[in-house]
């Protein structure tokens, strides 16, 4: 099945998928090291195949991830991860499963190198729920 992507579903798919990276690191800084969670985040989301692949291999551009504080991202990020998944499900279903693999996958190499805090946890929750909410 092919799937046609508007340049809007584009900008959807990057903000969810490198928010949820950003979120995180956001969320790390209590306890973390938020540049390496960012970078082996968007490290892993530059390795993602298939459409979703070639979407991500862009960063996002503007401040679309950008907040003052952690609720402030998620705001912006968790509706995001909803809305990508609802699109690709709508299109191809094995695409969404990509794209969904794809988060998670960034999120647990995000905080491989650390052992993540209680609220590292809740955040990786929050992003798994976002993404099963379609």
């Amino acid at each position: 099945m092919s799937i046609t992507l508007t340049d809007q579903d584009k900008t959807t798919l990057r903000i969810a998928a490198y928010g949820a990276v950003t979120l995180l690191g956001a969320a790390g800084a209590v306890g973390g090291s938020p540049h390496r969670i960012a970078t082996n985040g968007s490290l892993a989301l530059g390795a993602a195949t298939g459409p979703v692949g070639h979407v991500l291999a862009d960063y996002p551009k503007g401040k679309e991830l950008n907040g003052r504080s952690v609720a402030e991202i998620a705001d912006r990020v968790l509706p995001a991860l909803t809305a990508a998944m609802t699109l690709l499900n709508a299109q191809d279903p094995a695409e969404a499963g990509n794209f969904r693999h794809t988060v998670v996958t960034a999120i647990e190499s995000a905080v491989h190198d650390s052992r993540p805090t209680p609220v590292m946890t809740d955040v990786i929750r929050k992003i798994t729920d976002a993404l099963d909410a379609a």
